[in-house]
């Protein structure tokens, strides 16, 4: 897929995400529309996995850490044709599988998760497995820089190098905010390049909402033979909407009607950009 059908498809995904929340009147808006990018270039250029190969062991595996934006992993796995986009029209809703956190009910969701700190350490178990049964695929987890004071992700780092996991990425979103305040201000981890790098992992930074960026990054994996690597992608809280960016209300929230139509419109103006 080419830069420009990749960034079509990512306004397809914003509209999407936000139409949901509308509809469930709940769901975390401003940390799904900072790591949907991300998503799409995973899904849509760089693992090999799909609804026809979900239970081969040979699949890359795919663990959302940061399991409240679920939102956008839910609109990317219904495009890619895991279960009916319709059935998202439940989200939150009584009797759902969809709910505010990735759960293994729901077709494409490797793990449950939304605890946060747990994703990095399944991830690092799962690409252990890899090893020891001597299957080629790959693990990648998505992280928020919010729940990197968590002790665990700390611990699945140290055995992620133990073990050179080379089969295992790290993706940091790093878009800065979290529910209570700025990252730096909650519990600062910056420099968090050097923390990992010190824990024996190879660690490249990329814009997170560049697509070309994106893939060339991807392409490189794994970042040196024999050591994990982490992605540290730098990205803006409510992408895609102005009156949402690196606004921390946006962390979880609903747009009323006029913010609604609001953001709809910015949506078709950037999708006319892209025709």
């Amino acid at each position: 897929m080419t830069e420009q059908e990749l960034a079509r498809k990512s306004v397809d995904y914003r509209r999407k995400i936000l139409k949901y929340i509308v509809e469930a009147k709940a769901g975390h808006t401003g940390g799904s529309l900072s790591c949907v990018d991300i998503l799409n270039v995973l899904y849509n250029h760089v693992l090999n996995v799909g609804p026809d190969n979900f239970k081969s062991p040979l699949r890359d595996r795919y663990i959302q850490s940061k399991g409240h934006t679920v939102e956008a992993l839910y609109v990317v796995l219904a495009d890619k044709g895991f279960f009916p986009e319709s059935d998202l029209m439940t989200l939150c809703k009584y009797g759902s599988h969809y709910i505010g956190h990735p759960t293994r009910k729901v077709n494409g969701i490797e793990q449950n998760t939304g605890s946060l700190g747990h994703g990095l350490s399944l991830s690092v178990g799962t690409a252990l497995a890899a090893k020891l049964d001597g299957l080629s695929y790959r693990v990648f987890t998505m992280l928020g820089d919010g729940e990197l004071p968590e002790g665990s992700n700390w611990e699945g780092a140290l055995l992620a190098s133990h073990y050179k996991l080379d089969n295992l990425c790290a993706i940091i979103d790093n878009n800065g905010l979290q529910i209570s305040g700025a990252t730096t201000d909650v519990c600062n981890t910056d420099p968090i390049d050097r923390k990992f790098e010190a824990f024996g992992w190879e660690v490249r930074h990329v814009d997170g909402h560049d697509f070309g960026a994106l893939k060339e990054t991807f392409a490189a994996l794994p970042f040196t033979v024999g050591k994990p690597s982490l992605v540290i992608a730098h990205t803006v809280k409510g992408r895609g909407i102005s009156y949402m960016e690196n606004q921390l209300k946006w962390h979880h929230g609903v747009p009323n009607p006029d913010q609604y139509t609001h953001a709809l419109a910015e949506l078709a103006e950037a999708e006319a950009v892209l025709r």
